[in-house]
């Protein structure tokens, strides 16, 4: 059951902003902001990225709400989840692997501007080289592919033996198309932006443009909102990060338990990308896994990382203002 809309004053009675230092540059982030409040269920998170505006962000605060205001059962003690390689040098791919002990699964990021096609090959069959024939790689472009730069590049790429390629193009009608034009290379289409982006998550599986869907628990209203879309779609799911801090892989690894479909890994191994956390015991991979647990915030770690007081009042009138949307509504 989706809980009522708190007050503001509940939202806002224990509610922190801080900004984490990354350790690499990803989705053009070097310094993620987030907020994250107290609610009778635990800890949640509102971080919806800064250029969303207020009505794309309504959904990031029915999840925090859903999250801190419901008591979900963990499914499971545990989930698998993948390594996430940002669109770095291929020289630098096995110390940053490292940092993933037992993960067997990578997410390797392509199509970065300001790079090209060579790079992206140099940059999965090092992932390759170094996790061995074995491991699933899987390849994620953000959409930034047209259709024909998408073939030629999947041709390139697909000797590698991926898993899927996420979001190689930015619409559902694209992905169609790019399915129907690789059918025989052996590389599956999942869908990312256009599941948690759209108006109608559900068009890109009614269209038969993916193989897989990504989900996340913010950008979709949280836990009980996603189970419902994850269920009705009828297509193998794999949960993945918002580049949350470690409040919000909870959240999304409560869903992992309870939705993911069987033999893939979560993309919820995204605390590693961060210098800092919000909890002394953040969601990092140990064997290939984290847990399926809430955390605790560190008053200490809070005031470490605290957003500058100008920082810290844009997200709390951002919080005011997709309150009243939700209020509304």
């Amino acid at each position: 059951m989706v809980p009522s809309l708190p007050a503001l004053t509940d939202l806002l009675a224990d509610a922190h902003v801080v900004a984490l230092p990354m350790r690499v540059r990803f989705r053009g982030i070097t310094v993620r902001e987030a907020l994250v409040l107290r609610g009778p269920a635990g800890w949640t998170e509102f971080s919806p990225f800064v250029e969303y505006d207020d009505q794309e962000s309504a959904a990031w605060l029915r999840a925090a709400i859903d999250f801190g205001w419901t008591d979900h059962e963990p499914a499971a003690d545990s989930v698998p989840v993948n390594a996430t390689v940002p669109a770095i040098a291929s020289s630098a791919v096995a110390d940053l692997l490292g940092r993933y002990p037992g993960c067997t699964t990578a997410k390797v990021k392509v199509a970065e501007p300001g790079t090209t096609v060579e790079d992206d090959v140099a940059r999965v069959a090092e992932v390759r080289r170094v996790m061995g024939p074995d491991a699933a790689v899987r390849i994620d472009a953000n959409g930034l592919w047209s259709v024909d730069e998408a073939v030629v590049a999947l041709e390139r790429l697909a000797p590698f033996d991926l898993q899927y390629a996420e979001q190689p193009c930015r619409t559902v009608p694209e992905l169609a198309e790019l399915r129907r034009r690789i059918d025989g290379l052996g590389v599956r289409i999942a869908a990312d932006e256009s599941v948690r982006k759209a108006s109608d998550p559900l068009a890109v599986a009614r269209a038969g443009a993916a193989d897989v869907l990504v989900v996340k628990a913010q950008p979709l209203g949280g836990i009980t909102a996603a189970q419902a879309v994850i269920a009705e779609a009828g297509l193998p799911c794999v949960v993945s990060s918002a580049l949350d801090t470690s409040v919000g892989l909870g959240m999304g690894a409560f869903l992992a338990a309870s939705a993911m479909s069987p033999g893939y890994a979560a993309g919820l191994g995204t605390a590693v990308m961060f210098e800092g956390d919000v909890t002394s015991a953040p969601l990092l991979p140990t064997a290939g896994r984290i847990p399926v647990r809430r955390v605790d915030v560190s008053p200490e770690l809070v005031a470490r990382f605290r957003a500058a007081p100008e920082r810290a009042a844009w997200w709390r009138a951002r919080l005011e203002r997709v309150h009243a949307l939700l209020a509304g509504a």
